[in-house]
């Protein structure tokens, strides 16, 4: 555990670069959790000369949580973070504004990736990079997230057009702010986030 906690990520989720630090944790969790199966494994056949012995049977277990981490590797591994010049220009227009890097929201019929999402009042805007982008299924999907948390009056627009987006974030850093419900908004956010 000590070897995991020191390439542990420092990137919590919404930071930028978190999809990246995530994918390199996930990645190593999962080579321990086989190599801990593998070694234990080994270390039962060279003791008793058969596979057939109590050690195998802990390797064999020790492979389902093994498995569970390598589905979550595969997840963060279809995705990469939002690229550093998109970035930069998204920081440098936010202004004061509250907001998120690196989201992936799943449904059961599709998943989205939003590189950045930017909350003000009952305004969420978010830009991707993904050029296959189905903006109605994914307003379904937040929409209805949002509204169980009782958030029923929030527009969600998400652009793909860097310069868009960029002066949306310029319009809503001028308008009047509502910590309370921005900062209850990004919890539900967060919260339906890979």
């Amino acid at each position: 555990m000590q070897l995991l906690r020191m390439f542990s990520t420092d990137k919590a989720k919404g930071n930028r670069g978190y999809l990246d630090s995530q994918k390199k944790y996930e990645i190593l969790r999962t080579i321990l959790y086989f190599a801990i199966s593998i070694s234990l494994f080994v270390a039962g056949y060279i003791q008793t000369g058969r596979r057939g012995n109590l050690l195998g049977v802990v390797a064999v277990l020790g492979c389902l949580p093994a498995s569970k981490s390598a589905v979550g590797a595969i997840m963060f591994l279809r995705y990469k973070s939002c690229s550093a010049s998109a970035a930069e220009r998204i920081l440098a227009c936010c202004g004061n504004l509250e907001g998120l890097f690196d989201c992936v929201f799943t449904s059961e019929k599709k998943n989205f990736m939003v590189s950045h999402l930017a909350v003000r009042r009952s305004t969420i805007c978010g830009y991707t990079e993904s050029g296959k982008f189905e903006e109605n299924a994914f307003y379904q999907h937040l929409g209805g997230h949002l509204k169980l948390d009782g958030y029923k009056d929030v527009t969600v627009k998400i652009f793909t057009d860097l310069d868009k987006y960029t002066e949306r974030l310029k319009q809503m850093a001028q308008m009047d702010a509502d910590p309370d419900r921005t900062e209850g908004i990004l919890s539900t956010l967060k919260n339906v986030m890979l």
